[in-house]
């Protein structure tokens, strides 16, 4: 049998050589992020996260407890002795009656310190540290500051002259700031420490032997800053 006989191709034949194909590197998403630029994008996205999910644990702890301030009053005050003498030396003898109410009914208040501070026209005349105790739910405590002696006060003109008004009148403006440092107390857990001051402003009514004011003793709600 004759082998057959090759014959030589050309490129007419088959057309012009198919040049190689080309491998294009397509440029994937996010690869041209900058290391500092992605790293700034992380760290927003983490503050982010960690503000929402504070928000809604403060939301869903709201929603559980229902926390409230507690409720301060002035029940009763009691001053037997206010006088001021020619050398600015102030005698002070008052007696109060404060009831603190805690409203909550799933929460406790660690009451660690209290102090009791008397003024009388912005100048402090009298100083009662009061006993640390703890405070159940929906629970009202009595406390009885008491504040006596005498200490040398700075009065202006102005000061004395509204001290000697009173005096005719027969009751003074006394001003009364209870200092705390607390924890509250969510079931088995403790909060960290807060200091409020109760703020009172007083009108008391002097009474002396033989001798009582007209007008007495109206019972005052104190004002709770954080």
């Amino acid at each position: 049998m004759a082998e057959a006989k090759q014959v030589p191709l050309n490129g007419a034949y088959y057309g012009p050589p198919i040049p190689p194909q080309q491998t294009h590197h397509r440029r994937e998403r996010g690869s041209g992020c900058c290391g500092p630029c992605c790293l700034l994008s992380t760290l927003f996205k983490l503050i982010v996260t960690i503000i929402v999910v504070l928000g809604i644990a403060t939301l869903v702890f709201w929603l559980i407890f229902r926390p409230s301030k507690m409720k301060v009053y002035v029940e009763s005050a009691t001053l037997t002795e206010f006088n001021l003498t020619d050398n600015n030396i102030l005698h002070y003898n008052l007696a109060l009656d404060v009831a603190i109410r805690n409203p909550n009914k799933r929460i406790g208040i660690y009451y660690d310190r209290l102090a009791a501070r008397a003024y009388y026209e912005g100048e402090r005349f009298g100083y009662n540290p009061l006993p640390a105790f703890y405070q159940g739910h929906k629970n009202t405590t009595n406390l009885h500051p008491v504040f006596s002696g005498q200490i040398p006060i700075s009065l202006g003109n102005s000061d004395v002259v509204d001290f000697n008004r009173e005096k005719g009148q027969g009751f003074f403006s006394i001003d009364v700031k209870i200092y705390a440092r607390l924890r509250f107390k969510i079931g088995s857990v403790k909060t960290r420490r807060f200091k409020p001051d109760f703020e009172c402003e007083l009108k008391v009514p002097l009474t002396t032997i033989g001798r009582s004011s007209a007008i007495g003793f109206i019972g005052t709600k104190c004002d709770v800053d954080f």
